[in-house]
């Protein structure tokens, strides 16, 4: 016999179906990590952008003070005792309720 014997190629599997994990994989990334933490940054950049004289607020170091001057990217916080240091408006972690600095 100088001919093989033909056999019967496998069938292809569908593209999209073979694509499909990778999809629903995406989704659910998207949909459980991605967009809740895009959220999460634009409330705090909302709340960092907000910041007025007056505020009580905490630093991401964990300073605690009241904003007594704002500028565009600094701000001047009275941490007590007369002394105030100057931040960054990025690093505001978050805004208290007023009169929680006289409650500690």
């Amino acid at each position: 016999m100088l001919i093989s014997p033909a056999y019967a190629a496998p069938e292809q599997p569908d593209p999209l179906i073979s694509f499909l994990p990778l999809i629903v994989l995406f989704a659910l990334f998207y949909f459980l990590i991605i967009r809740p933490q895009m959220k999460r940054a634009k409330e705090q950049r909302k709340m960092q952008e907000s910041i007025q004289k007056g505020d009580e607020v905490v630093t991401v170091g964990g300073q605690l003070g009241k904003v007594v001057k704002v500028a565009d990217q600094y701000i001047t916080l009275d941490i007590g005792g007369g002394h105030e240091s100057v931040f960054q408006r990025v690093a505001v972690q978050s805004v208290l309720p007023k009169g929680t600095i006289k409650d500690l």
